[in-house]
C-alpha cells in the first residue's frame, strides 16, 4: 500500500469514527448506540458497510405511509368488535393498555385450544384447510418445501380446486434455505404468494434484518392459529428437534387475527387496501386479545406489556423463551419483582441452536440469579415456544422472543389471555417445561471458566445487534 493510499485510508477511518458520534446516537437505545460505536471505532470500514445494511432501525417513509393507510382498518375492526369487548370494571388494566399499544380490544366469547405437539398442529391445520369453504390465509416466518411444507401446500392446492381463496405470506429471509423451491411448490398448487419485507441487495427498501416473524393462520375467518410454530419440519435445524406452542382459536378473536394478516398484505407495494373481515360468532367463554407489535407501532408492545406485568405481579411470573437478551428496563423489572418476593421463573432451552446468541444471553444470568430469579433449562429439545403467565390471571402465547430483536425490529403477534381456565392451561404447560428441565443454580454457574466468561462478555457487547 503506497503512502498516499495509507493516508487516505487513515483519514477515511477517522471520518467514519467522528461521523458515527453524530449519526449513531439518534433514535437508538443506549445499548444499540454502544454496540455500533464500538464496531465503528474498532473496524470503521467494515462497520460502516454493516451499518449501511442494517443500521437503520425504522422503516422508510413509504412503508410508514402505508401503515398509516391501514390504521383505519384496525380501528374499524375494533369498533365492530365492541359488541364482544370488555368494558368498565370487567376490563383488566392490561387489556386497556394492550388496546392502546396494538389498537385491538380484548373480546369474550372465544375458544382457545393450546397445542404443544408439533405434528398435531400440522395435522389439525391441514384438517381445517381441507374443510375450508371460503378462504385460507397463512402468514408465517418460515415456509419450507420439505415434507411438512409439501403436505400443507398440497392441502392448499386441494382448497384451490374447491375455489377457496388461498393466500400465503412468508418471510424471504427466514425461509431463505427453501425460498425458491417453496415459491415453485406453492405456484404448482395455484397458491397466491407474497413475500414479507422482500430482500433487495442493490435496491434499498428497508433495513435488511427487520423481519416479519409472525405465525398467524386464518381459515374461513372462523378459525385461527397463533404462536411460535413455522411450516417446516420440527428437526430442520440439523437434527435439533423443536418444541412449540400454538393456540387454535375460534370466536370474535379470529377477526383480529384476520385483520392483522390482511394488513400485512396491504403494507406491501402493489397490494390493495384491507378488505373488511367476517365477524365470527361467539364460540366459548375465553377472553382473548391480539397484540401485534413492530416498528410500525408507537411503542414496543410486547416488551412494554411484559415490563408492566412484572412491576404489577404479586405472586409468580413464568417466562418461557428460547432467546433471552433483555434491555435494562426488563432486567430492572425482573430484579425488582424478585426482590419484592415474587417468584420469577425463567425457562430457557438447554439445547443450543445459535452459539453467539447463547453466549450473549448467558452474560445476563449472573444479574438475575443474584436476586433470586430461578432459571430452568429445558432438556432434550430446542424449546422454541414463547409464553408468559402472571399470577394466574394473565398469560401470553405468541411469536415474540424475550430479546431486543423481537422487541425492536421484528413484526410479532402475541395472544393475550385473561380468563382463569385458559391461563391455568398455559401454566400447566409451563410447569411441564419446568418438570422436564434442570435448574441452573448460582453456585454451579459461578464455577464456569474464565474463558467462558470472557466470551460471554464479548458477545454481550454486540447483543443489541443480534
Amino acid at each position: 500500500m503506497t503512502a498516499g493510499i495509507a493516508i487516505a485510508w487513515y483519514v477515511a477511518e477517522w471520518v467514519v469514527r467522528l461521523g458515527a458520534l453524530v449519526v449513531v446516537p439518534r433514535q437508538r437505545s443506549p445499548a444499540e448506540t454502544r454496540a455500533w460505536l464500538l464496531m465503528l471505532f474498532f473496524q470503521p470500514v467494515p462497520g460502516l458497510l454493516l451499518f449501511l445494511a442494517i443500521g437503520r432501525s425504522r422503516f422508510p417513509e413509504w412503508r410508514r405511509a402505508r401503515f398509516r393507510a391501514v390504521l383505519p382498518s384496525l380501528k374499524h375492526i375494533s369498533e365492530r368488535l365492541a359488541t364482544y369487548a370488555l368494558e368498565g370494571d370487567a376490563m383488566p388494566p392490561a387489556a386497556a393498555l394492550a388496546a392502546k399499544l396494538g389498537y385491538l380490544p380484548a373480546v369474550r366469547g372465544n375458544t382457545v385450544e393450546l397445542i404443544g405437539d408439533y405434528d398435531a398442529v400440522i395435522d389439525r391445520l391441514i384438517e381445517d384447510i381441507d374443510a375450508a369453504t371460503m378462504s385460507v390465509h397463512l402468514l408465517v416466518y418460515i415456509f419450507a418445501d420439505d415434507a411438512v411444507g409439501t403436505r400443507v401446500a398440497e392441502a392448499l392446492g386441494r382448497a384451490r380446486t374447491r375455489s377457496v381463496e388461498v393466500r400465503v405470506m412468508f418471510d424471504p429471509v427466514g425461509s431463505r434455505r427453501w425460498r425458491r423451491r417453496t415459491l415453485k411448490l406453492l405456484a404448482r398448487n395455484d397458491v397466491r404468494v407474497q413475500e414479507a419485507l422482500p430482500f433487495r441487495l442493490w435496491r434499498y427498501r428497508t433495513r435488511r434484518d427487520m423481519r416479519n416473524h409472525r405465525k398467524l393462520f386464518v381459515v374461513d375467518e372462523r378459525i385461527g392459529y397463533v404462536g411460535s410454530q413455522n411450516i417446516v419440519a420440527k428437526d430442520f435445524r440439523f437434527g435439533i428437534v423443536n418444541r412449540e406452542l400454538m393456540a387454535r382459536v375460534t370466536g370474535p378473536i379470529v377477526a383480529s387475527l384476520a385483520t392483522v394478516v390482511r394488513s400485512d398484505w396491504a403494507l406491501e407495494p402493489g397490494e390493495q387496501p384491507v378488505d373488511p373481515v367476517r365477524m365470527p360468532e361467539p364460540a366459548g367463554n375465553a377472553v382473548a386479545q391480539l397484540l401485534p407489535s413492530s416498528r410500525d407501532y408507537p411503542l414496543q408492545g410486547f416488551e412494554t406489556m411484559l415490563v408492566w406485568q412484572l412491576h404489577r405481579a404479586e405472586r409468580q411470573v413464568i417466562i418461557v423463551t428460547p432467546y433471552f437478551i433483555p434491555d435494562e428496563a426488563l432486567l430492572s423489572a425482573m430484579r425488582t419483582a424478585a426482590l419484592r418476593g415474587v417468584t420469577v421463573d425463567l425457562v430457557l432451552s438447554k439445547v443450543i441452536d445459535q452459539r453467539l446468541v447463547h453466549l450473549a444471553q448467558s452474560s445476563y444470568y449472573d444479574e438475575v440469579l443474584a436476586v433470586g430469579v430461578r432459571i430452568w433449562l429445558f432438556r432434550d429439545y430446542l424449546l422454541h415456544a414463547k409464553n408468559v403467565s402472571v399470577d394466574g390471571t394473565f398469560a401470553v402465547v405468541g411469536s415474540s422472543n424475550v430479546d431486543l430483536r423481537s422487541f425492536q425490529l421484528n413484526e410479532e403477534a402475541s395472544l393475550l389471555l385473561y380468563d382463569a381456565p385458559t391461563v391455568a392451561a398455559v401454566e400447566t404447560i409451563q410447569r411441564g417445561y419446568i418438570d422436564d428441565g434442570e435448574q441452573l443454580l448460582p453456585t454451579e454457574w459461578t464455577r464456569r471458566s474464565p474463558t467462558q466468561k470472557l466470551l460471554e462478555n464479548g458477545a454481550r457487547l454486540i447483543s443489541s445487534l443480534l
